[in-house]
């Protein structure tokens, strides 16, 4: 398998194929990562020329400062196949399954890129993985897909297919998807994977848009996927350390190196105790930073 890379996926931005202007327009925006589709915003007729122009954007006209993904159609879809064929010639950074529902549907599908790897002379596992868990089913099998294959970087919750397969009504505050999101977000955390939370559908309420995110980033998750364009800036400055966070992130990580230094076997700072996981939040934070492009190096803290 090849060597991954670590990508910021603070805010993901899904691209019609079927969309010339919204595959070019995308290109602009801030988000860490662009989809381009061949799902649902394609309809049916139209599935061939979209194909076809993913392909050739990806392939020729790829952006450099973002991770790169292309939405196939339905693991059980009569165009998967040739979506397959065309994704992996075009070499994105990922592949995105929809309505995954079961391990053994990410295995099938893994084994089928790596065939067409193997004939282009792509290296094998090169293609990152992302799983969207739109049912009840996906949430109940969440940690055997999580850690299904090596290709698997991480998952999405997709609220509005979840609550259909649950007979739920779906609201602003998302009681009905509660439980879902974080069965998905431990199975990340149990895989060591990246968890991307629901969509706010309201494009008109940024207050709604920043308490729904707020409660994401508390939750635990990486990020979150944008349903329009002007909640990405919203999104990402809630997923993008503070330096109050850098700053204090840098101290833990100084007090336990000296506590290292001196042999203790306990270590405080401002009166209360260092324990394992605040170093690990400590390092997550200055990755999530340094991802972002802000240099902690020289840092006065």
């Amino acid at each position: 398998m090849a060597e991954k890379t670590i990508h910021l996926k603070r805010t993901s931005l899904y691209a019609s194929g079927a969309s010339p202007v919204n595959m070019i327009q995308a290109i602009f925006y801030n988000e860490d990562m662009l989809i381009y589709d061949l799902e649902d915003s394609v309809p049916a007729v139209e599935k061939d020329a979209a194909r076809f122009l993913v392909y050739n954007m990806v392939k020729n006209h790829r952006p450099k400062d973002k991770y790169v993904c292309i939405r196939v159609n339905g693991i059980y879809s009569e165009y998967l196949e040739e979506d397959l064929q065309a994704a992996v010639r075009a070499n994105p950074d990922c592949i995105r399954i929809p309505k995954v529902e079961y391990a053994r549907e990410v295995q099938d599908i893994s084994r089928r890129i790596a065939a067409i790897e193997e004939k282009i002379g792509l290296e094998v596992g090169k293609i990152e993985l992302i799983c969207n868990i739109e049912s009840y089913m996906g949430v109940i099998n969440a940690m055997e897909i999580a850690h299904s294959d090596p290709r698997v970087v991480a998952m999405a919750v997709s609220a509005e297919d979840l609550t259909a397969s649950l007979k739920a009504q779906r609201t602003k505050k998302g009681l009905e998807v509660f439980y879902a999101r974080n069965a998905v977000l431990m199975a990340c955390r149990s895989a060591g994977i990246d968890a991307l939370d629901i969509v706010f559908s309201d494009i008109n309420d940024k207050e709604g848009l920043e308490e729904d995110t707020a409660l994401a980033k508390n939750l635990g998750f990486d990020g979150k996927t944008c349903i329009h364009p002007r909640q990405i800036d919203t999104v990402n400055s809630f997923f993008t350390p503070s330096m109050k966070e850098i700053k204090y992130a840098l101290r833990v990580l100084q007090a336990v190196e000296e506590g290292k230094k001196q042999h203790k076997g306990a270590v405080t700072l401002d009166g209360g105790m260092i324990d394992k996981p605040m170093e690990l939040r400590a390092l997550t934070t200055l990755a999530q930073a340094k991802a972002a492009g802000i240099r902690t190096e020289g840092m006065v803290i």
